[in-house]
This record gives C-alpha cells, structure tokens and sequence, in this order.
C-alpha cells in the first residue's frame, strides 16, 4: 500500500471535507468534528456553542473550519491512499494555538518557529493500524526539520488498554518516532522530539 502525505492547503479543502463528511467517523466514533475546536480561543469556543442553539452544530462546525483553512489556522497533512484521503494529522506551529484555549490542553507556547504542536490524528477505522498515523507524524517531523524547528511535541492520553477513537495518538506512536516525556497534565502526556 502506498501512502501519500499532503500539506493541507485551501486546495485540498476538498478532500479535507470529502474525508470528514464520507470516511472518518464511519465507526460511529463519539467525537465527531472537522479539528477546528483546537484552535479557538476560551471565548470564541464559548461564544460558538451559545450560537449553535438555534443551527445545525455539525454545519456550524464545518463552516469554522473552512474559515480556519482559508486563513491558515488549520494546519496540518491529509494521507491518501489510492487518490482517496484516508488520514488527517492536525498539527501547527504552538505559537499559532490560542494562550487561553477553549480546549483543556495548552497547545500554545510563545515563540514562533520554534516548537510544531501535533494535536489530533483521524484515521479511516479500515485503515487503523496500517502505518497511515506513523507516515504523518513522520511527514510532520520532516518538515519541521526542513523548517529549522527545534522540536515537535505531541500531548498523548494515558490508556490502559487500546482506545479505538484515540484522536491524540497512542504513546507508542510517539515513542517510536523517537519522543521522550517531558510532563504530564492530568491523563495527558506531554511528549517531545528534539530536531536540533
């Protein structure tokens, strides 16, 4: 199986919405969304669900992403199998985060350039386990390496057992493209990978 890696660009819009409306959540996963919740602010996030009161939350939700691709907030890399978008990594400069997150975990740190933030993996429940999450994290690395950051750092959640929705990414993912734990916050772990 070949596994190709894209950047997401406002061109691959496409594709980013023809994978989370067709393929990513076949599995009747809990979390459904479009990856735009990690990059609002505290306000913003509590603003939006006073909004979706009176409108389709899901339309809501899809709107602010297409907003957030077109402006280059959401960033990240889509994996195509076959042409078809199978996988999505959302990761971005931590500068880029909000300081006060409508989330609970503190992506944002404040020097740009500096540090890429890996938050969410999605994955086609047919494609788990398939190397499509390691090809990724992997394309994240290399380019964070081509840019001249000095690490990436991903926020696994502490499990017990396999979790079939783990959007952050097992820590073993992480472990095995070299990550070591540098802190915890709650069942977070907060996982780095030195470039320099």
């Amino acid at each position: 199986m070949e596994i190709t890696i894209k950047k997401l660009t406002a061109e691959l819009s496409a594709d980013y919405f023809d994978f989370f409306d067709n393929r990513a959540f076949t599995d009747d996963s809990p979390y459904r969304c479009y990856c735009q919740m990690y990059q609002l602010s505290k306000d913003q996030g509590e603003k939006l669900m006073e909004d979706t009161r009176d409108i389709n939350p899901g339309l809501l939700c899809k709107n602010i992403a297409n907003q957030q691709i077109e402006t280059g907030a959401l960033c990240g890399y889509l994996a195509y199998v076959d042409g078809i978008s199978v996988g999505w990594c959302n990761a971005n400069d931590r500068a880029s985060f909000p300081s006060e997150p409508y989330y609970d975990v503190l992506f944002y740190s404040p020097i740009p350039k500096r540090e890429i933030a890996v938050v969410c993996f999605e994955i086609v429940p047919e494609y788990r386990g398939k190397g499509i999450a390691t090809a990724l994290l992997n394309k994240v690395i290399c380019d964070a390496k081509t840019n001249k950051y000095a690490s990436v750092v991903g926020f696994p959640v502490k499990r017990s057992e396999r979790y079939e929705w783990d959007c952050t990414g097992p820590i073993r993912l992480y472990e095995k493209a070299g990550f070591h734990k540098i802190s915890e916050h709650g069942e977070t772990i907060i996982m780095k990978k030195e470039l320099m």
